[in-house]
């Protein structure tokens, strides 16, 4: 690693936690000694980087510290070309959309040398053999957004339809497809359901009684709690 990255690298570290990191966890990650730790951090202080603390307690970067925010390295860069074809490649129209468009605007502000690391990346998600149909999940996710209770036509594996309100939760994918999670007023349970089999969506103007973070919790409980029943 160039000696700029991992000057780059260590304050990334630093931003990304809330408590003080000594120099031998910094080291690990790093993959470096101690001492060329205690080195770096020593140059960053002197380039007026706010780095508070000292050997053996830890050192931490002040909160009001500001670094141009689209500043990568190459790992970053071929993290972001992963995620980007992966966000591609889920059954989800609007969000691959998105996904194209922060590509775009990433390639726009990067330095001319790192366009290389971006299209011709030595990375890749494989393939599908099917490629999923791709739903349009907007309205959805304002709706989770909004916090808002919606009604929806849902159609079961048989083609039976039912109507029903539910409270959205989050949107879930896997290879295949994409899943609406929500309470069901009707069963009075959480359910999981396949966005390719809603038939139609209604937003209602009725505010889901729980805030939405809460809601995630208490779902991530209940399955926690059906996996350790199938134990």
């Amino acid at each position: 690693m160039r000696r700029a990255d991992r000057l780059f690298q260590l304050i990334q570290i630093l931003r990304r936690v809330n408590r003080p990191v000594t120099a031998a966890k910094l080291a690990e990650e790093l993959e470096v000694s101690k001492r060329t730790v205690y080195r770096d951090i020593a140059d960053l202080v002197g380039q007026r980087v706010p780095i508070e603390g000292e050997a053996g307690l830890g050192y931490t970067l002040s909160e009001f510290y500001n670094m141009p925010p689209l500043m990568f390295t190459q790992d970053e860069l071929e993290a972001l070309v992963l995620g980007v074809q992966l966000v591609q490649s889920l059954p989800d129209k609007t969000i691959g959309n998105s996904a194209k468009d922060v590509y775009a605007k990433i390639r726009d502000v990067i330095p001319p040398s790192f366009i290389t690391t971006l299209s011709d990346a030595g990375v890749r998600i494989k393939p599908r053999e099917l490629e999923p149909e791709k739903q349009d999940t907007r309205y959805l996710r304002e709706a989770i957004r909004a916090n808002k209770k919606i009604r929806i036509t849902y159609s079961d594996r048989d083609e039976n339809k039912s109507e029903r309100v539910v409270w959205p939760i989050m949107l879930g994918y896997d290879e295949a497809y994409c899943l609406l999670i929500a309470w069901c007023e009707q069963r009075q349970q959480y359910r999981h359901f396949r966005v390719d089999r809603i038939r139609h969506m209604e937003r209602l103007d009725i505010s889901v009684p729980i805030a939405g973070n809460e809601l995630r919790q208490r779902w991530e409980l209940w399955r926690e709690q059906i996996f350790l029943n199938k134990r």
